[in-house]
């Protein structure tokens, strides 16, 4: 099958990995996939932006910038007319972002199956976050982009609730969540049962509302054994309030940021780990550091909340804690740390239902092709 691969991806991140590995998965498949996006993405690297785009949001504030992405379009949509007459695709598979229309007007021209995936309701997510401007315009296109898409492919069931109530046929939305390559954790050393220090871990790109200024508060109020580390893979804004919390605390010596980390350095890192933390989660998301948790056999703390428990059980494969409560996340931290066999219980069982559940890169793209098969079938009739 020959397929489209749009996007409007600015970073390389989480998304770049997201969009990298579905593609490796469709071509190993024996599809052929054609990526089409800006320029810019192929330049940047792994964690940043390109100076372009940089430079765009500092010159461009506010609806100004909001119009920039909406003219985006008209060059976007010409890249993806002449990749497409060349390549002729059999549909068309986008990464949704906001304001971008590109995918969605061509698919219509060509009378393709168009396909979207959505991550977030990026409308919601900027409204509350990023100071978007431009909101009653940016949810009526937002609405009409996820209505003109053959299929919604939604991470979450939370996810495909909120695009229902914009109107989308919730028989249109797929709940497909995030997935992993099981094969690059296949090897990993197991933990001792008894580590001094016991380490916990954080997979990420660290900003503030992730929790973590609670973990190392609590690692500095803990003062019997085991000594508990914190070990942080990634970088962020957060990064330097952090390392000087944790230096004001005195406990320096026990938080270590490994910084940016190529993705394929990810196993080897969170080998490292005998606890991975979730301290929090938005409502929506489908987090891809839980998966890369559940491959590795690691022992899972994570909030308690509806997204969170579409992935993992309660006392199964993870411990799952209110996060209304003050001070329930840490708990369950301590009573992991002093139960190696706890430890051991649940890791086994989020490895093994990464493979019962498919939570694989290589399950999501067979997904994919069975709708497709299905649609270009009903088309052709």
């Amino acid at each position: 099958m020959r397929i489209l691969y749009s996007h409007r991806i600015q970073s390389r991140d989480g998304q770049s990995v997201h969009v990298e590995q579905m593609v490796a998965a469709l071509r190993q498949a024996g599809h052929e996939v054609l990526v089409v996006g800006p320029g810019f993405y192929q330049q940047a690297a792994f964690g940043g932006e390109s100076r372009l785009v940089a430079w765009v949001r500092t010159r461009l504030p506010g609806a100004l910038g909001e119009l920039a992405e909406l003219a985006y379009n008209l060059p976007a949509y010409r890249r993806l007319h002449r990749a497409a007459a060349q390549f002729r695709p059999e549909i068309i598979y986008e990464r949704y972002n906001l304001y971008y229309l590109a995918g969605a007007l061509l698919a219509r021209r060509l009378g393709c199956p168009f396909y979207l995936e959505v991550n977030a309701p990026i409308a919601d997510e900027r409204t509350n976050f990023g100071g978007l401007r431009l909101r009653r315009l940016a949810r009526r296109l937002e609405a009409w982009t996820w209505c003109a898409a053959t299929r919604v492919v939604a991470v979450t069931g939370v996810l495909k609730a909120t695009i229902a109530a914009a109107g989308v046929s919730p028989g249109r939305i797929e709940i497909v969540p995030n997935g992993i390559d099981p094969a690059v954790f296949a090897a990993l050393p197991p933990r001792p049962d008894q580590p001094d220090p016991l380490v916990l871990g954080f997979v990420g790109f660290v900003r503030d509302w992730h929790g973590l200024d609670a973990v190392i508060a609590a690692m500095a109020d803990h003062a019997v054994a085991p000594r508990l580390d914190l070990m942080l893979v990634g970088d962020g804004p957060a990064r330097e309030a952090l390392e000087r919390q944790a230096a004001n605390l005195g406990i320096a010596d026990r938080v270590r940021f490994t910084g940016l980390a190529p993705h394929e350095d990810v196993p080897r890192l969170v080998a490292g780990f005998d606890i991975a933390l979730q301290p929090r989660a938005v409502a929506y998301a489908s987090p891809l550091k839980i998966f890369d948790y559940m491959a590795a056999g690691r022992a899972i703390v994570a909030p308690d909340q509806p997204n969170i428990r579409e992935i993992l059980t309660d006392g199964e494969t993870a411990l799952l804690f209110d996060p209304a409560r003050p001070g329930a996340m840490w708990a369950a931290v301590l009573r992991l740390a002093s139960d190696p066999a706890l430890r051991a219980r649940l890791g086994a069982a989020a490895r093994s239902e990464v493979a019962h559940r498919r939570y694989t890169w290589t399950g999501n793209a067979a997904r994919l092709i069975a709708w497709a098969q299905q649609d270009l079938q009903q088309t052709r009739r």
